[in-house]
């Protein structure tokens, strides 16, 4: 019975040719789909909201659904070894960036008095999660102030504070890990 459950876990990821996607996180060798942690995100994974994201690219080497992955994973397994709310950090980590537009076109054109990109977005992903699923106020918090101290207010939670650390923990990562892949490729020879 459990094998059928992860192949229609799974299936619900595959792309249009009917080949299966995997789930990872960067600097994971996890398959995200068959832990604990898919149950907490697996009715928002697979929105037409998420799906969006895949097109986007996000911190230069990766996209900003990749991105929301990597932030959502990482925060779940933080707070849950902090014995905090786990399951609200990987939804609001997967939500914390559900915003469409290109954030250096948004900075280029705004006007004296705009709210910049970085104090912007969280409050747009914030109204974009509120449309497509159910947000808790430790949710809302998160999203709204994973930016945090570019944000107004300080975080609310201990949650918060979490998710605003490993975003910035994984925008590293992201930058880094596929220039020093790079790097160790040619050293080695390798193409």
């Amino acid at each position: 019975m459990k094998s059928v459950i992860i192949s229609l876990r799974i299936k619900t990821l595959s792309d249009q040719k009917g080949s299966f996607i995997m789930l990872k996180a960067i600097c994971s060798r996890k398959e995200l789909t068959v832990n604990s942690y898919y149950g907490c995100i697996e009715d928002l994974i697979g929105c037409d909201q998420l799906e969006k994201l895949k097109e986007i690219t996000h911190h230069i080497h990766t996209t900003r659904f990749q991105h929301c992955v990597n932030v959502s994973y990482y925060s779940y397994l933080v707070c849950r070894r902090l014995r905090l709310n786990a399951r609200s950090a990987a939804r609001a980590g997967l939500l914390h960036d559900l915003f469409y537009y290109d954030r250096k076109e948004y900075n280029l054109c705004k006007v004296k008095g705009q709210l910049s990109h970085s104090q912007n977005h969280a409050y747009i992903a914030s109204e974009n999660a509120r449309m497509l699923t159910d947000v808790s106020p430790l949710e809302k918090d998160m999203i709204e102030k994973h930016m945090w101290p570019m944000t107004k207010g300080r975080p609310g939670y201990k949650e918060t504070y979490v998710i605003t650390i490993i975003d910035k923990y994984c925008a590293v990562l992201e930058f880094c890990v596929p220039k020093l892949k790079k790097m160790g490729m040619a050293i080695s020879g390798k193409k």
